[in-house]
């Protein structure tokens, strides 16, 4: 099928719910893919951020597809051995003690508005159900965490929203703090807010707030949907916070490419969901799960070191670069500010030069395979600055 049909289908069949760009991509291989008529790109967006060992990993590819020739499915009524072992995983390297796995971070988020609510309904009963979450946030689009996200674009065309949230100011503390009333049952936030545009949460303020919780019973959550699975150079970003959540959400990076969400439960919440308390058919999937299992076992800690190391020559060698104002972010989660240039325009030109970007409200976002290799990284940095240069 060329191209031009592919779009024509696109356009015919598929709801116009994305702005897609004019590419049809065909094969991939790492940080490196070919579209229809053979046009090489260099990727720095990893498809948000999913595809932690890039396109193709041979290890990972063998391992989902011997599954695949073994189970395919089974609904959770039974046991799996790569739903088990991808547990025992996520389990040993976070120290939390029990995980629930769902198809995508929204669906994972949905999951630990649950388990905060119950806890607290159990301990206080049904008036304490409030969740605080910032302002800026992102949790997802399905209600539960659209509802929870703290941005008023998104808050439109789909009344009544879930209520019994609020949204506190990111980097505040006496404002947040100041939201925490009688009736609240949990805080939620992102170590650093992607879809809000790449912004670091202040480590003394997450760490105020997170002591002030304890003291106080209010459940820490952390959403670990886009900053997890070593993504800013430890397994969650949180860890480089100091602190130890009482919930985590992760998806994205962890199946390597497969849908996958996972709810990841702390010391006091470990026993919150009983059998008919929350449930998905298809979470736990043993192909998918076979993929995390490969995903986990190779995110080792001299992996993440590569990664943060990476992460920084990214991060000084963009900072020199033509028109740039700053460059944010940990890792290889990376938000670049130019000085008189809209992202979307320049994302186009960079498109057309070969070299694959994302956009987070007024910056450039990158999030690039943590296995790319350093002569992808010149390549694709090469395209930068040359297009950065032509502007």
């Amino acid at each position: 099928m060329d191209a031009q049909t592919v779009k024509q289908n696109d356009a015919q069949y598929i709801a116009h719910t994305y702005g897609r760009f004019p590419v049809v991509l065909e094969k991939g291989k790492n940080a490196t893919a070919w579209d229809s008529e053979g046009k090489s790109y260099i990727d720095f967006t990893s498809g948000i951020g999913v595809n932690a060992f890039g396109w193709a990993n041979d290890g990972w590819v063998e391992a989902v597809t011997q599954q695949l020739g073994k189970l395919q499915h089974t609904s959770n009524l039974y046991f799996t051995e790569p739903c088990t072992l991808a547990a025992k995983l996520l389990c040993e390297k976070t120290g939390m003690k029990k995980v629930f796995f769902a198809n995508s971070g929204a669906e994972a988020n949905e999951g630990v508005i649950k388990a905060a609510r119950k806890y607290s309904f159990v301990k206080y009963g049904k008036e304490r159900r409030t969740i605080v979450t910032l302002k800026n946030s992102f949790h997802g689009r399905t209600m539960g965490s659209l509802s929870a996200t703290g941005q008023e674009v998104y808050h439109n065309f789909f009344f009544p929203f879930v209520g019994d949230f609020k949204f506190a100011p990111a980097n505040d503390l006496e404002s947040t703090l100041a939201s925490f009333t009688d009736d609240v049952c949990a805080v939620m936030m992102e170590m650093i807010q992607g879809e809000g545009g790449v912004m670091p949460l202040d480590q003394e303020y997450v760490k105020a707030v997170y002591d002030y919780c304890k003291q106080h019973d209010i459940l820490f959550i952390v959403d670990e949907v886009q900053t997890g699975m070593g993504r800013t150079g430890s397994l969650m970003c949180y860890e480089q916070f100091g602190i130890k959540p009482d919930l985590v959400s992760c998806a994205k990076g962890l199946g390597g490419g497969l849908p996958i969400g996972a709810v990841l439960f702390g010391e006091k919440t470990e026993e919150v969901f009983v059998p008919g308390d929350h449930g998905s058919t298809f979470g736990g999937n043993p192909v998918v799960c076979a993929g995390a299992v490969y995903v986990l076992e190779h995110l080792t800690d001299d992996f993440m070191a590569e990664v943060a190391q990476k992460g920084a020559y990214l991060k000084e060698r963009i900072s020199k670069m033509k028109h740039v104002k700053s460059v944010v972010g940990m890792g290889m989660m990376l938000g670049i500010e130019l000085e008189g240039y809209e992202a979307k325009a320049v994302v186009g030109k960079l498109l057309e030069s070969g070299l694959m970007v994302l956009t987070a409200k007024y910056k450039i976002r990158l999030l690039p395979p943590l296995s790319i290799t350093k002569e992808e990284l010149e390549k694709g940095l090469s395209i930068l600055e040359q297009t950065l240069e032509t502007l």
